[in-house]
This record gives C-alpha cells, sequence and structure tokens, in this order.
C-alpha cells in the first residue's frame, strides 16, 4: 500500500495468527511467560514492549516514512523523549519556534535547562534570523511547529532542515496540527516528527497519548532505549484506541478542514472581529508556503476581537462550541490561549506575540458547518 488513506484504514488490520482477528488485539498484561530457562517470546515486559503497542507504533513509522516511531503516554512525555535523545551531545542550544506550545517552553525551561540545554526562542520563519542565530555555534536541535499554535505562522521546513544540516544539528518538526496525512517532515528533510497523539491522530477526545518518529534506525534505537528507561509508555487500551481513530483520520480531515475555510470566511468578514489566523486564506501570509508544503491547511482557526469585554461573553454564550482546552477531535472546541494553554509565558512575552485577552482559538470539528457558523454569530452579537 502506497497512499496514505489506505494505510490509515488498515491501522492496525493485521489478522491475529491463532484467531484471524481482523482488529490487532489488546494484550492487557504487564507480564509474559518464557518457555524455558534462556528462552523468550520476544515479549519479557510491557515496559519495554507489547503486542499492542508494536502494531501502533509499526503504523505511525509507515505513516511518516520514517525507520522507528515510539509511543508514549502524551505529547509532552514524547517532547521529554525528544529532548533527551540530544543531552549527551557536546552542543546544548536549542532553537524554538517562539509562539510554541506553552508546555513545550515550560518544559524546556523547568527541567532541560538544569540539565544544561539553552533554549532559545524566536521565530522560525525568519530564515535570515534563523541562519545568524545558528552562526553563534553550538546549536544541537531545531524544534519547529507546522503551522504555530496558536497564531498559525508558516515556516519554510525543507529550507530550515538545510540550515541546520549545514551546521550538524538535527531537526525535530512537532507536526500535530497536520499530521501525516497533509505534511510528511521526512521529505522536507527533518530528523524527527513529534505528535501530541491525543488531538488528531486520537481524534475523539477519548485517549491522551504522544508519539515520536525517528528517520533512522540508529536514532530511532535510541529513542526505544529512553521509552524503556524512563517509563512513560502508552499503554494497550490506549494503543487500540490510537490504532482505532487512526482509521478515519482522513475522513475526518477532509470534512474539518472544509468546515475551517468557511468558518475562517465567516469571521474574515465579522464587524466584531479584528484579525483572523488562519493559512487557508488566501490573505494570510503563509498561505503560499503551507500550500507548497502541505495538502492542506488544517483545521485550526484564530481571530482576535476589536473588543476584550466581548471575549468572555462568546465563552460563555456558545451552544456547539465547547469551551474546552484541546484540538483535533471530532467535537468543535473553543479555546482562550493566553490561560490555557499559554499561561506559562511571562505576560509581557505573550501580550508581544499577539497571545492576549482578545485572542481565541477554535478547533474546527466535523458537525455541520451552518450549525457551527450560526453558533459563532449569536455568540458574536
Amino acid at each position: 500500500m502506497r497512499q496514505i488513506d489506505s494505510l490509515l484504514v488498515q491501522a492496525g488490520n493485521r489478522p491475529d495468527p491463532r484467531t484471524g482477528a481482523v482488529s490487532s488485539p489488546i494484550y492487557q498484561t504487564a507480564i509474559y511467560t518464557h518457555p524455558a530457562l534462556g528462552e523468550s517470546t520476544g515479549f519479557d515486559y510491557s515496559r519495554t514492549q507489547n503486542p499492542t503497542r508494536n502494531v501502533l507504533e509499526g503504523v505511525l513509522a509507515a505513516l511518516d516514512g520514517g525507520s522507528r516511531s515510539c509511543a508514549f503516554a502524551s505529547g509532552m512525555a514524547a517532547l521529554d523523549a525528544v529532548f533527551r535523545l540530544i543531552l549527551d551531545m557536546p552542543d546544548k542550544r536549542v532553537i524554538v519556534t517562539e509562539d510554541a506550545y506553552g508546555g513545550t517552553a515550560r518544559l524546556l525551561d523547568r527541567f532541560f535547562r538544569q540539565a544544561g540545554l539553552e533554549p532559545v526562542y524566536m521565530d522560525t520563519a525568519d530564515l535570515k534570523a534563523v541562519e545568524k542565530e545558528f552562526s553563534r555555534g553550538g546549536v544541537v536541535l531545531l524544534l519547529l511547529e507546522i503551522p504555530t499554535n496558536p497564531l498559525l505562522r508558516v515556516a519554510d521546513v525543507r529550507a530550515l532542515c538545510t540550515i541546520a544540516h549545514q551546521h550538524g544539528a538535527l531537526v525535530a518538526v512537532d507536526n500535530t496540527f497536520l499530521t501525516p496525512y497533509l505534511f510528511r517532515p521526512f521529505e522536507h528533510g527533518a530528523d524527527i516528527a513529534v505528535y501530541s497523539a491525543t488531538k488528531y491522530l486520537g481524534g475523539h477526545n477519548d485517549v491522551v497519548a504522544g508519539a515520536v518518529t525517528c528517520r533512522t534506525p540508529e536514532m530511532g534505537a535510541q529513542l526505544a532505549y529512553i521509552q524503556n528507561a524512563v517509563g512513560a509508555i502508552l499503554g494497550p487500551f490506549d494503543s487500540w484506541l490510537l490504532l482505532r481513530g487512526l482509521k478515519t483520520l482522513g475522513l475526518r480531515f477532509e470534512r474539518s478542514q472544509e468546515n475551517a475555510l468557511k468558518i475562517a470566511a465567516f469571521l474574515s468578514t465579522h464587524p466584531q472581529v479584528s484579525h483572523v489566523y488562519f493559512p487557508g486564506l488566501p490573505t494570510d501570509p503563509g498561505h503560499e508556503l503551507l500550500k507548497r508544503q502541505a495538502s492542506g491547511f488544517g483545521s485550526i482557526v484564530s481571530f482576535a476581537l476589536h473588543e476584550k469585554a466581548l471575549l468572555p461573553e462568546v465563552l460563555k454564550r456558545v451552544r456547539v462550541f465547547s469551551f474546552a482546552e484541546s484540538l483535533g477531535g471530532v467535537e468543535s472546541l473553543v479555546t482562550f490561549p493566553m490561560v490555557q494553554t499559554h499561561g506559562y509565558l511571562p505576560l509581557e512575552k505573550r501580550e508581544q506575540l499577539g497571545i492576549d485577552e482578545s485572542l481565541l482559538r477554535l478547533s474546527v470539528g466535523i458537525e455541520n458547518v451552518d450549525d457551527l457558523i450560526a453558533d459563532l454569530e449569536q455568540a458574536l452579537q
């Protein structure tokens, strides 16, 4: 199978050799018996390997076109593993997209800075600024989000990978917003793809999970060692839920993207809205670049209100959208990034980036788009 639609639908459809079950079984076990002294079935302890998780990880690696994937207990556990990959390297500086998810900055600043890593936050869409930072030396990793959260800025991943590799650095792409269905980081030169699988990959807001895929077998082996040593693994039932969610990723994304474009167009003409952030709009500064890199624009729409005082009323009045802190599920959500996703950042930094009291982020689901627009219209009155 070469088409990603088929890979998704067939996720985990490996007939069980004993029963012929089409759906991959849930091996809800912690331990495995050994046939005899010195003999093993290949499974010893489920922190190290579990048959259900193995199937999931094989599917994830295939979707990205990578060498090896590891599934973790959350997206933050996945990022933690990425940073551990570089701890023993002589260089210690890490360039990070400046408006990345607030939890990424918290993890780096509160924990990995103590371990010697030095995060540098900057606009990774500015290639000249990034190249200048690399020229200072000591950069071991470039961590990108495509597009960024929540302002949906778009960087040239291929160009950034070229710059990073010229300076001997690795590139990790947080591909949570687009997933392999719309964007495959390795095809643009990246070394690592990382996901909060809670979001689109799971797709139903019923499982918390993370994933990291490595391009090379050597790095994949290092990642698996970290996964086993630290133990932040995804359990067998959650692995099965993620496999089930993957099957409909393509169908879900097609509908939610279509809805997102119509909602962004509606908001862009609304008198209460001062700005809409959505690369699917032809007027968006990242539109042409993302169009060249990906096969779609995703279904996250952020927008700013003219009057900050209206924001609490919007959150109180929505009925179809749920006021909640996540994204990527079949249900539509509205989030207040200043408090919910980026509350860790200093107030002046949030305001500098435009993550202020006027900004809302929509995760557009698969409901009827007329109902979604009508809900926003009545909430914005």
